[in-house]
């Protein structure tokens, strides 16, 4: 499942199915690339409630080059490496039915992953296991690949009226 474009509502989305998994017995694992334990949103709290039934972690280091980030990229580069790499461990563990790779297209978008580090990834996974990726500009070989693509269109944001994002809303 890919839940990528410029509208809001691609992490909630796979929340949404995060829960319905857990209400249905499945075990999941949700990993975010980069939103940072440095930046708390409002759903961190309930998902990791959840738990042992789900399994959630962030793994990134915070906005990428943009809102005062003074990281130098290699790091960024690094820590999407980790998390891709705690996300093929938790696929290939048996332990998951549903494995939400949150912010990976645009992990892959700011050059933080490789193509081929991404089609590795989902080369290696069994194929039965089920996998939700969001965020912006899902790369095309992405989308070839996936059973369900959702694209979530802006048609009016706060955001355009200089409206600051809202804790419980937007984070």
């Amino acid at each position: 499942m890919v839940f990528t474009g410029n509208g809001k509502g691609k992490t909630t989305a796979a929340i949404g199915q995060a829960v319905r998994a857990v209400g249905a017995g499945k075990r999941v694992f949700m990993i975010q690339f980069i939103k940072s334990e440095g930046f708390a949103s409002g759903e961190d709290g309930v998902l990791r409630s959840l738990s042992p039934h789900l399994h959630f972690e962030k793994g990134g280091l915070g906005f990428v080059g943009i809102l005062g980030d003074t990281l130098p990229l290699a790091s960024h580069k690094r820590a999407a490496k980790q998390v891709l790499a705690k996300a093929k461990a938790a696929a290939l563990s048996g332990d998951y039915d549903l494995v939400i790779l949150d912010e990976i297209n645009t992990a892959l978008d700011l050059h933080l992953l490789t193509l081929d580090e991404v089609t590795g990834f989902l080369e290696s996974v069994p194929k039965e296991l089920d996998l939700v990726f969001t965020g912006r500009y899902a790369h095309s070989e992405i989308l070839y690949r996936a059973d369900l693509i959702t694209q979530y269109e802006e048609v009016v944001h706060p955001f355009q009226s200089r409206v600051p994002a809202r804790r419980g809303i937007e984070y």
